[in-house]
Formats: C-alpha cells, sequence, structure tokens
C-alpha cells in the first residue's frame, strides 16, 4: 500500500541507451540472449503520485502524451498494482517518444516502482524484459534476456544528441529480421576509460538489431546520416529503434548539432543530453 511519503516530488524515469547491443542467441521458448552496454540520460519522462482514496488512476500529460494508454495496458499502472496499490492518482509527465529504442515505458514503470519503494522478486522482470536494468539507472552490463546486470564503474560522462524520426519500428519485425541470432558478445568491458577510450571501445562494437531494423525504415538511415555529418564521433541506433544517438568529445559540439539537426528536421524528435 502506499503511504505518506509517496507525496514527495516527480521521479525521473530517465532514456535508457543502449551503447552496444549484441544478440548472442535465442532460447527455447523464444526469448533472445542479449548482451548490452546500458548507460542513461539525464533526461525524460517524470512521474508523480498523489495518495488518496479514489481508486488508481493514471493521468498522462507532457508533448509527447498522445496515444499514451491511461488504463491498465500501461506498464505505470501494472507496476502500481504489482505493488499493491489500488488507490491514488498517477501522473505522468512524457516527453520521450513512445516505442522509441530508448526504453521509455520500462523507464516508467522502473519510475513508479522506484517511487512507491517496491522492488518485485524478480526485479521487475515479468513487466517487462527492459524493467531491471531501468530499476537501476546506471551504467549495466544487462545480459541473459535482461535479468543478468553488472554494474561497470568509471565511466565518463558522454555527451550525446538523441534523435528520432517519429516513425514506428515494431520490436517483433526486428528480431525476426536479424541474419544471425548467434552472434559474438561484446568481450571485455573498457577499465575506467576516458572519454575518447570510451568512444572507441563502443565504435568497435554493434547493435545487431540496426541492419533489419533499417530494412524496416530507412529513414533511420538519414538520421544516423545527419548526426555523422554534424560532427558526432561514432553514431548508432538504440535498443531496436527507431531512436538513435550521436557521441561527441564535447557539451558545446552536441548542442549546436542538435540546434542544426532540429532546424533541418522540424518533424523530428532531437534533444541534446549527457549519458551516464
Amino acid at each position: 500500500m502506499a503511504t505518506a511519503a509517496d507525496a514527495r516530488g516527480p521521479v525521473l524515469a530517465p532514456a535508457k541507451i543502449n551503447l552496444a547491443l549484441h544478440v548472442t542467441g535465442q532460447r527455447a521458448d523464444g526469448y533472445h540472449l542479449l548482451d548490452s552496454l546500458v548507460v542513461f540520460a539525464d533526461l525524460g519522462d517524470r512521474l508523480t503520485f498523489a495518495p488518496d482514496a479514489a481508486p488508481l488512476r493514471l493521468d498522462v500529460t507532457g508533448p509527447m502524451a498522445a496515444g499514451v494508454p491511461t488504463d491498465d495496458s500501461n506498464l505505470v499502472m501494472r507496476a502500481a498494482r504489482a505493488a499493491g496499490v489500488t488507490t491514488g492518482r498517477i501522473t505522468l509527465d512524457k516527453h520521450l517518444p513512445a516505442a522509441a529504442g530508448i526504453g521509455g515505458g520500462s523507464s516508467d514503470a522502473a519510475a513508479m516502482l522506484r517511487r512507491l519503494g517496491h522492488v518485485p522478486a524478480d526485479e521487475g522482470l515479468s513487466l517487462g524484459a527492459d524493467v531491471p536494468v531501468c530499476l537501476r539507472a546506471r551504467a549495466t552490463r544487462m545480459s541473459g534476456i535482461g535479468e543478468i546486470l553488472d554494474d561497470v564503474p568509471g565511466l565518463p560522462p558522454v555527451p550525446a544528441v538523441l534523435v528520432n524520426p517519429r516513425v514506428p519500428v515494431p520490436t517483433g519485425p526486428v528480431f525476426q529480421g536479424l541474419a544471425s541470432k548467434t552472434n559474438p558478445p561484446m568481450g571485455a568491458l573498457p577499465d575506467r576509460p576516458d572519454l575518447p577510450g570510451l568512444i572507441g571501445w563502443v565504435a568497435a562494437r554493434r547493435n545487431d538489431l540496426e541492419p533489419p531494423a533499417l530494412t524496416l525504415q530507412p529513414v533511420i538511415g538519414d538520421v544516423l546520416g545527419a548526426l555523422r555529418a554534424e560532427g558526432a564521433a561514432l553514431a548508432r541506433m538504440s535498443g531496436s529503434g527507431a531512436t538513435c544517438f550521436g557521441l561527441f568529445t564535447g557539451a558545446e559540439l552536441a548542442g549546436a548539432a542538435a540546434r542544426a539537426i532540429a532546424t533541418a528536421y522540424p518533424g523530428w524528435w532531437v534533444r541534446a543530453c549527457r549519458l551516464t
């Protein structure tokens, strides 16, 4: 049940970025095995919870609210009910595009669990494969189907630009389009690298979901090209897309790139941020 402590301020549900994502196998039950370096942005959705006696409800506000469900199909509601909450008002201020490969719904659910001080026995895995890592919201090596989590200490903050061309990329067809579902893992992680060292290590890895996503939505190639044209040291798709990230060697460079891309492509969602 919720308590008076739940009346505190909003909780950030940060964007989740897969700097590298290797698909290493597939289980008999169909779940894919991954090896991924996950970091989080200093921007995202915001969630508040006000306990009261009325039946549990969810209100969605913000620039990305359109089309976001407010019933029990929303992971936030499922997370609250998993924590035993049946009354109160949840407000989700939505700033991340939905179904965009940056863990928006999973991060929202994790924020709800953090707000309630509740960690399920399975760390939220039953809510979705990305919920356990989003509960941590820090640099993590994620493997298995999302249940094996190892901290990655000592990574430097990375200036970045996130770009989503506002097109849907269904996850199922992306996985179905993989040329191979048994690929090499990432290998040893860097030991407390500096920024150039981290970018170099990431550049030598992959997102195995990028090629099939490009086939489904070729505009992803335009996004990657725009990031590279504006000086990104590395441009890559996150998750199953369509959001792409550009890594930069300085915050001023990232800010200038974000402004230039937003001006050239006003229909795209573009944000400069810092990945930590």
